[in-house]
């Protein structure tokens, strides 16, 4: 017979297990659009667990996306897996079965590809259904974040049911590997812990002023004499290859920017009379600013060098950059100031830019990909094809509220980036900051409002390395995450969402992802992954 003070002590300690439990079954992140649990929960023996195609899925077995998610997804689920069986329970199979009405499993994830799923989890069975196998992967994703172990490391889930899609179709992240070489382990994890917060592009900002390690097949010279080291701090072919593939199985599309005019000094080093010379006075100072827009050189290496890129490349989206451009070297140089007297241009050097990125954006075109430029381009009115995607990077949110208005008034589409520079470090809980970011809330029609096609956040290199990549970007990233997924009323408190995100950094961390801490506190498997 209990003491009535030490059975209540039972009962209370009973209902903070099983709420426990609960809330342990509600940490997807980020967060679906519809979910609903009970408190009903199925014991899941890792010997006993299956993934399998529905008879009438169009994707079966040899569908290389799903094939390789299945095993990738239950190692993630059962991290200490050693072949032991839930021995206090009746052996009792789970199977996972995936549905898709699409098969796509030899392509590639797009602009138009569906994410969309449902996801219902019942005793002895989840069912997942989607329209595409990018869908599949991003339910599979919730499906492993519904899993939990109790204080025995038994593995429970609970019954559930979801429908989930996302908000926005571009759901991006950016690496600068100019400013700092991030060796292949370094990218290829980002894009794993990118897969875990439903990220769908890694805009791969792969070149710059610092150094050139992108191994041209046609320009060699660009990396032997650009880079930082011509054979230990380049990506071959090869290795591009290998983060596309990477990319892909995980539902994530790779979108390479090569900068220009400006942020260019690297690619001088090993292409004769690219650069414009700057001139002191009227000789040469032997310095070189933006590439020259005056040749027609410059466009005949441009095409050949862009053809060779979106060969390599397979989205159809290539950023070409466009921002920060300074004009004193051109202003400087003789040749260039002929060029804008035969032009008319006047002294608006605005209107060279415009005529080189002019030039560039047509050549892309011809290659039949849509340009990603910054948006300065649209600052200096410069005349650019409708379906260019525009990027905001600059200013406060009153200032990018109105550049957003202005963009898309003119009828182009737009990514939100200005608020998500994580690059940027502070004391204390700056998530937050990314957390409520609200990249539809300007002044502007609805259909303006469609035009924002999603956002993305940036890990600038100039302090950022391989030592410090992961955990200046996890779990901060994760909260621009949400804010381009989820419905924005439902994860509008900043308050509920800490005990999420802190239940998810926890996960990362269990995954081997070197997620810094949010708050004070400890994770279960803190040191597992280290």
């Amino acid at each position: 017979v209990f003491p009535s003070s030490a059975f209540s002590f039972f009962c209370q300690t009973l209902l903070l297990r099983v709420f426990h439990e609960v809330e342990q079954a509600y940490a997807v992140w980020p967060m679906p659009q519809q979910m609903s649990q009970s408190t009903d929960r199925y014991p899941i023996n890792p010997q006993l667990l299956a993934f399998s195609y529905a008879r009438d899925s169009a994707a079966q077995s040899g569908c290389s996306v799903l094939d390789a998610a299945f095993e990738r997804y239950f190692n993630l689920i059962f991290p200490d897996f050693v072949g032991l069986s839930n021995i206090w329970s009746e052996p009792k199979p789970f199977t996972v079965s995936v549905k898709v009405k699409n098969g796509e499993c030899d392509g590639f994830p797009d602009e138009g590809s569906n994410e969309s799923y449902n996801l219902s989890v019942s005793a002895g069975q989840a069912v997942l259904k989607a329209e595409s196998v990018w869908g599949a992967l991003r339910g599979l994703e919730s499906f492993s974040q519904l899993v939990y172990q109790d204080d025995y490391n038994l593995y429970f889930v609970n019954k559930t049911e979801i429908e989930d899609f996302p908000r926005f179709q571009f759901r991006g992240l950016l690496l600068d590997t100019s400013r700092h070489y991030l060796p292949m382990p370094a990218i290829l994890k980002t894009l794993d812990a990118m897969a875990y917060s439903k990220f769908n592009v890694f805009h791969w900002h792969i070149v710059d002023d610092p150094s050139f390690p992108y191994q041209s097949r046609n320009y060699p010279d660009l990396s032997s004499k650009g880079a930082f080291h011509p054979m230990t701090h380049i990506y071959t072919q090869s290795d591009v290859k290998r983060v596309i593939y990477h990319a892909r199985l995980r539902g994530i599309r790779v979108v390479p920017e090569f900068d220009s005019p400006g942020h260019t000094q690297s690619w001088g080093k090993g292409q004769p009379d690219l650069l414009t010379s700057c001139y002191k006075g009227k000789v040469p100072s032997g310095t070189f600013g933006p590439v020259n827009p005056t040749l027609s050189s410059t466009y005949q290496f441009l095409n050949g060098l862009f053809k060779e890129v979106t060969s390599v490349f397979p989205d159809s989206y290539l950023h070409l950059g466009g921002d920060e451009v300074d004009f004193t070297c051109w202003r400087s140089n003789p040749n260039v100031q002929a060029f804008m007297a035969k032009m008319g241009f006047g002294s608006d050097y605005t209107k060279l830019e415009s005529y080189y990125m002019e030039n560039i954006v047509n050549i892309t075109a011809a290659l039949n990909k849509t340009s990603i430029v910054w948006q300065d381009v649209f600052d200096y009115r410069e005349r650019i094809p409708m379906d260019t995607v525009l990027e905001i990077w600059k200013g406060v949110p009153a200032d990018y509220r109105a550049e957003l208005g202005r963009i898309t008034l003119a009828g182009y589409r737009v990514l939100l980036s200005a608020p998500w520079y994580i690059n940027h470090i502070s004391y204390g809980q700056d998530w937050r900051n990314a957390y409520t970011v609200q990249p539809q809330n300007f002044s502007g029609t609805e259909q303006q409002k469609k035009l924002v096609i999603g956002g993305e956040v940036c890990m600038w290199g100039e302090y950022v390395d391989a030592t410090n990549l992961t955990p200046r970007l996890w779990p901060r990233a994760s909260a621009a995450a949400e804010r381009l997924w989820s419905d924005e009323e439902k994860t509008s408190s900043v308050d509920k969402a800490f005990p999420r995100l802190e239940d998810f950094r926890c996960t990362l961390i269990r995954r081997g992802i070197q997620a810094e801490p949010l708050f004070v506190g400890h994770c279960k498997h803190e040191y597992s992954g280290l």
